[in-house]
């Protein structure tokens, strides 16, 4: 059976991240994607000119609409909206018990901010439904940290894009303190817009299909390098990856 992902994000009008970014992850890796639009940006390349959250009962209409008709088989959190809805959201889906990964994205590629104060106080209660957190080394760090955010007893995928170097390390941490760490060599591109939204929805899709927690993300961290280097090149700033070009390594 095909597997059914609920993504709750923004949309980016742009086309290269958010709710855009999550769909086509979604369905180049064989899975159905829901989605419930937590809010509506105006942005491009070059960065976010307008934002409009969605009322916290709409987003909540959206997830209960897919939830009782087609079912869910994970969920991916993006750009959450408001502190309001962070809750609501929270609330609905502790009466699931399928895999959740939280993006908690709080600053878009070009440093637009995405996500006020109060919003991140919020995540709090996001984390504590979530199976898997990706944050990057930024958000880990608003977050309060590594022990911060295991205390919340999920897994934590910190991402290492924002690191010095040529080697980009991906580190997996678990609850109980084991781990794991993939290593590949930095691309040099700027089609960097949407990295975020398609590795957490990539992983899953993958959780969804009933892959392990490590094989989801290695996976997904293949998808998103390729993806980098079959980037399009569109627009002026940080372009968006090139999705449609990576059926012929996961077909």
């Amino acid at each position: 059976m095909t597997a059914r992902i609920l993504i709750i994000a923004g949309s980016d009008s742009g086309g290269g991240a958010g709710i855009q970014a999550d769909i086509k992850t979604v369905t180049m890796l064989g899975g159905h994607a829901m989605t419930a639009v937590t809010a509506i940006t105006a942005q491009n390349t070059l960065g976010v000119t307008g934002v409009y959250p969605v009322p916290t009962a709409m987003v909540i209409a959206q997830m209960d609409a897919v939830i009782s008709d087609i079912g869910v088989d994970a969920v991916k959190i993006g750009m959450i909206g408001s502190a309001e809805t962070a809750i609501a959201v929270a609330q609905r889906l502790e009466a699931l018990t399928v895999p959740i990964v939280l993006d908690p994205v709080m600053v878009a590629t070009s440093g637009s901010v995405l996500a006020d104060a109060a919003t991140i106080a919020a995540f709090g209660r996001l984390m504590e439904v979530a199976s898997l957190v990706t944050p990057n080394l930024p958000e880990c760090e608003a977050l309060g940290g590594m022990e911060a955010i295991l205390h919340y007893g999920g897994h934590v995928l910190l991402k290492g894009g924002h690191a010095e170097g040529p080697i980009v390390i991906d580190r997996l941490y678990w609850p109980h303190g084991e781990n794991r760490h993939w290593e590949g060599k930095r691309i040099e591109t700027t089609s960097t817009h949407g990295t975020g939204c398609t590795l957490a929805s990539a992983i899953a899709a993958g959780l969804g299909q009933g892959m392990g927690i490590e094989d989801a993300i290695a996976r997904a961290i293949s998808f998103v390098r390729i993806a980098l280097i079959e980037a399009p090149g569109l627009g002026q700033g940080h372009g968006p990856m090139g999705h449609q070009n990576v059926t012929d390594f996961f077909a």
